[in-house]
């Protein structure tokens, strides 16, 4: 995949991310904000960011899925966390883990925010993913 990683000296070690991610495919993939809904529109884990960052990487896994790709292919993402403090950041951390493991990860900025579309949403995120090869058209 042509995806390159980089964290180069004079920048802090990064936690969780990547500096800089090199993308050399053709054509690229934005997938929307995901938030915790589910397939019938139903908030999942009100009041609950680990469940909810649960169901947001469903979701993505869902939208990576329909145009034959997956984690690996992400090289952007952005998170949005309403009312950010430190103690919210292990449960989206611990979500993400299960999707990139040790990494590699992509590029990141995390964002805290005081509301999304639904008072009732708490985090939404949106990646940017690679395709394997320039002339394959998206779909699985």
């Amino acid at each position: 995949m042509p995806i390159s990683h980089h964290n180069p000296d004079g920048l802090s070690k990064p936690t969780g991310y990547t500096h800089v991610t090199a993308v050399r495919a053709g054509r690229h993939v934005h997938i929307s904000g995901q938030v915790a809904l589910d397939a019938e529109g139903n908030v999942v884990g009100k009041g609950d960011i680990g469940k909810q960052a649960e169901q947001v990487f469903r979701n993505l896994e869902i939208a990576l899925a329909a145009v034959g790709l997956g984690f690996p292919h992400v090289f952007k993402m952005v998170t949005y966390v309403v009312g950010l403090k430190p103690e919210l950041l292990p449960p989206v951390r611990a979500a993400r883990a299960k999707r990139f493991g040790d990494g590699p990860f992509p590029a990141s900025t995390l964002v805290g925010v005081t509301a999304l579309v639904n008072p009732d949403l708490l985090i939404e995120v949106e990646v940017i993913a690679a395709l394997d090869d320039p002339d394959d058209p998206p779909g699985p």
